[in-house]
């Protein structure tokens, strides 16, 4: 069923990174969200309304705000997929995570509404009156949100949309606390006990943890995330596919929206060769990605020494002292600067963003392991943050 929607309404399916297709995917995740949770929510609200129960109305409310979030997303996906202007260069895929917001602070009100309610039925309690109707509504609602769990997942999975996925964790929640809801009509039925206002609570308080859960997952890209280990693994590889770039070092990647990566990277050539051919070399590699990956990436050139036997002794001694206080950090821009009584060694020294020893500590205990190697050796040493993962150095 899922995959039939998929090819009958989104044209080109299969190009993800198109934003027209895109933009397809979000509408028909949108208006299938609209058309499911509006008769849901009729269905729930005017039933809960006939029997008195409201963790039923409460269930049938949360349906309108998904309805309403979808409408949301849809105005999202249709702003996200403008193309850049002369005041938004970068392009509007951010709109994405700003609907998310939108969508979490919707559903956290929604909550504090529906727990004002609950109290009000707890304080105020009156009797429910069972139906085999409120069951066979709320038994649908629990097939049709599961539904549209998997759907939302499988077209979110599919363009790496943060609002559709947050749609699939919502529906899923909503299966939970339908559940519950049902549960809680048949204990009062069959025992007596009046739980309605109670579970209206329960279920207004997961409602509230959803919002939550979507804000935190919406909130880490518009902060500034650190990006997929397998994602910057790719791009530092495919740089180093190519004949004549020896390391890179430096590489930051911004997100201006799903699929929408800028990147810049120093990569360093053997400073022996033609620099125009160099030069030739780092064009098409920025071409290359963005033909093939579309990352916007800009590459600094970096010409290093790579047949001095000396150097290359001194840097191999450098790097293992590096990596003796750390086996995270890496080193890079190594040079050689010689005098008549001692000997300069530069370069510097990537270390974790979160790493917790001072700057300066840290030059001088790699100033003291050097002059340890020879006293007549100076390290003149510049510490760099790594901006796109902790654990790359693992990786290499």
């Amino acid at each position: 069923m899922i995959n039939f929607i998929i090819k009958k309404f989104i044209k080109n399916y299969e190009n993800v990174n198109e934003p027209k297709v895109r933009e397809s995917y979000g509408v028909t995740a949108s208006i299938t969200g609209i058309i499911a949770n509006t008769l849901l929510s009729a269905g729930k609200i005017l039933t809960g309304i006939i029997f008195n129960s409201i963790s039923v109305t409460a269930d049938g409310v949360n349906n309108l705000s998904d309805a309403a979030s979808s409408v949301i997303t849809l105005i999202g996906f249709k702003i996200s997929s403008k193309p850049a202007d002369k005041d938004h260069p970068f392009g509007h895929a951010r709109m994405e995570y700003l609907t998310g917001l939108i969508l979490g602070i919707a559903v956290l009100l929604v909550g504090v509404e529906l727990i004002k309610s609950s109290f009000n039925k707890i304080i105020n309690p009156s009797k429910t009156i069972f139906s085999m109707e409120m069951i066979i509504v709320l038994s649908i609602s629990v097939l049709t949100k599961l539904w549209l769990s998997l759907f939302y997942k499988k077209l979110g999975d599919k363009i790496s949309s943060a609002p559709l996925k947050a749609s699939s964790i919502d529906s899923r929640n909503d299966v939970i606390s339908t559940i519950v809801v049902l549960l809680s009509l048949l204990i009062s039925e069959f025992t007596g006990y009046e739980v309605d206002g109670y579970v209206g609570v329960l279920v207004a308080l997961f409602i509230l943890y959803s919002g939550f859960d979507i804000l935190r997952d919406i909130l880490n890209p518009l902060l500034g995330e650190m990006p997929n280990v397998e994602f910057i693994e790719s791009i530092e590889n495919k740089i180093l596919s190519y004949n004549g770039i020896v390391n890179i070092h430096d590489l930051v990647v911004h997100n201006y929206g799903p699929n929408r990566h800028f990147a810049s990277v120093h990569a360093e050539v053997d400073a022996t060769e033609d620099i125009l051919k160099s030069h030739d070399l780092i064009d098409n590699i920025e071409r290359d990605f963005a033909k093939e990956l579309n990352i916007n990436l800009v590459i600094h050139l970096d010409p290093i020494i790579t047949d001095d036997e000396e150097i290359n002794e001194l840097r191999n001694m450098t790097d293992k002292i590096v990596k003796s206080i750390d086996e995270r950090f890496s080193m890079h821009d190594f040079r050689v600067v010689k005098g008549e009584t001692h000997t300069n060694l530069i370069f510097d020294v990537v270390v974790p963003v979160d790493y917790d020893i001072k700057s300066s500590k840290l030059v001088d205990l790699i100033e003291k392991k050097v002059q340890n190697q020879n006293e007549t050796y100076f390290a003149v040493v510049t510490v760099d943050k790594n901006y796109v993962s902790t654990y790359m150095n693992d990786l290499k």
